[in-house]
């Protein structure tokens, strides 16, 4: 009978632990819209997805994200919001879609997402 009960509390253990690693892949990504108009509000570490818009000139470890809903608008007057990252590591590329996971920081003059993990998604052809 004691055999069946330890049986049993190791199968439990080993169901919760498997649950909890399949959760961790399933991380709700934000968007940037939904993150660069007040990111003192998110703290802690998430996971924002958008697209590679531009480099810093000043700064090789710092680049743009803009939301991916942004490659819809073919207008001049597109309003792009351009989320701030720094990143240690290799960058990836103009047009790259991008989930990053780390943390707002505040870099004095405003915030930037301080990114840990990187995952490219896939490339959209901008600019032709």
């Amino acid at each position: 009978m004691k055999k069946y009960i330890l049986a049993g509390i190791g199968l439990a253990l080993v169901i919760a632990v498997t649950v909890v690693f399949l959760q961790q892949d399933n991380v709700h990504a934000l968007a940037v819209n939904e993150v660069a108009s007040d990111p003192a509000a998110f703290t802690g570490t998430i996971t924002v997805t958008g697209v590679t818009y531009g480099f810093s000139r000043q700064d090789p470890n710092i680049f743009g994200i803009m939301d991916v809903k942004e490659l819809q608008c073919k207008s001049p007057n597109c309003n792009k919001l351009i989320l701030p990252v720094k990143l240690q590591g290799k960058l990836p590329a103009g047009g790259d879609e991008v989930s990053l996971t780390g943390s707002f920081v505040n870099s004095g003059g405003g915030y930037l997402f301080a990114a840990e993990q990187i995952k490219v998604l896939r490339n959209h052809k901008l600019g032709g």
